[in-house]
């Protein structure tokens, strides 16, 4: 069956970017679609293997430039792999994707070349995997101010603290790290990065039990116990590091929108189908009923207008112009919507829905994510109003 979202890329994205797309795409029928049930029933995460194919496959290497071994890629090349991917599963796109857009992107953004040169070859290799150590306990959207502290004695830093909520934990090689270093600062300029080996001394990580939402995914709790790294582990400059979490965000915003829009042409495929072939009433089909019809083609015009939007906002990150209200904005929207409409879908599908052969389950729990997942919906609307209340 043709897929709804491909007649769309077509029209909005290059020839070669399509192509690639496509490869991406034909990559999750082959070796995720028909291994996803085993992997939820046996409540395991990605597979290492699948993992390794994906690095064969150069997705982890997707937007580091070609001087450190990448595929010198962009970011409509990261959303793209979201979409193909989080089709069948966001649980496996977040994988690759948390690795580049909140793993390797902060390095790219803000490493040092010796930083650079070290890394990101075995980054884009998928060698090495970098964690992005933001949430905590006591911090949720209030990740400006973080809790855990970097206190320096002489020419090293001492970590201690505790983040949580750290996707791709269970693969990573180091995560960096978010620490409060200047708490009488101005907001803004209290805390710095650090690149911490998760191997280091005093560095225990925990895979975070009960989850049922991105369940194939590694979601853990890193616990930093008086941890040394030397100056040189500053990722940016001192404290600068809510600059670095910010520019990361920003492009980790349109990957999340990614996995919504993804999410929504699953389920308008699998419903569309479903309602021509679910026999009712005078044995005609139930997509007959407008009521139905309704829900479709609600789902279609999400579909379209959100995937335009992705895409002009993706150019206008490659140009440096994306605004935080923008990016905010679209994450916001592709993550309501697609919720609401999916829930609606169900519904059409009655009962069938809630099996996890049939898949709308799986996405319906997995959308939440992409609600309260780079800044919860509630959170980015105090940073979206901003500019409508000034004068």
């Amino acid at each position: 069956m043709a897929r709804r979202i491909d007649t769309y890329l077509t029209h909005l994205v290059p020839e070669e970017k399509f192509a690639f797309y496509e490869a991406v795409r034909d990559f999750s029928d082959t070796e995720i679609a028909p291994n996803l049930l085993h992997w939820e029933r046996d409540h395991s995460l990605v597979p290492d293997d699948c993992i390794r194919k994906m690095g064969e496959l150069g997705l982890f290497g997707l937007p580091i430039a070609e001087q450190y071994g990448g595929q010198g890629g962009d970011h409509t090349d990261l959303v793209l792999m979201g979409l193909a991917l989080g089709y069948h599963s966001q649980s496996v796109a977040i994988t690759p994707g948390a690795a580049l857009s909140l793993g390797a992107k902060p390095l790219q953004l803000c490493g040092t070349e010796a930083q650079k040169q070290a890394h990101l070859p075995a980054l884009a290799r998928g060698e090495r995997m970098f964690v992005f150590g933001l949430s905590e306990p006591g911090r949720g959207s209030d990740a400006a101010n973080p809790e855990v502290t970097a206190v320096r004695k002489g020419d090293k830093w001492v970590i201690s603290g505790e983040k949580c909520w750290s996707t791709n934990a269970h693969w990573a090689s180091h995560v960096v790290v978010h620490a409060m270093t200047n708490p009488s600062g101005q907001n803004g300029r209290r805390s710095t990065c650090f690149i911490v080996p998760m191997n280091q001394r005093g560095v225990f990580y925990q895979e975070m039990k009960g989850k049922k939402v991105w369940e194939q995914s590694s979601t853990g709790s890193i616990m930093f116990d008086n941890v040394e790294v030397p100056h040189e582990a500053i990722l940016g400059t001192e404290n600068d590091g809510f600059k670095v979490m910010v520019t990361t965000l920003n492009g980790g915003r349109l990957f999340i929108a990614s996995l919504a829009l993804a999410s929504l042409a699953f389920a308008l495929d699998k419903t569309r189908v479903y309602a021509e072939e679910r026999i009712q009433f005078d044995d005609k089909p139930i997509g007959r009923f407008q009521r139905v019809q309704d829900v479709i083609v609600d789902m279609d015009i999400a579909l379209d207008s959100g995937l335009t939007w992705l895409m002009h906002l993706c150019s206008l990150y490659e140009k440096n112009q994306l605004s935080r209200e923008q990016a905010a904005k679209v994450k916001v929207e592709c993550s309501r919507k697609a919720s609401e409409l999916v829930m609606l879908a169900m519904e059409v599908c009655g009962g069938v829905s809630c099996f996890d052969e049939f898949g709308l389950i799986r996405h319906h729990n997995d959308l939440f994510v992409t609600r309260v997942g780079e800044g919860s919906n509630f959170a980015l609307k105090d940073l979206i109003v901003r500019p409508l209340r000034s004068n």
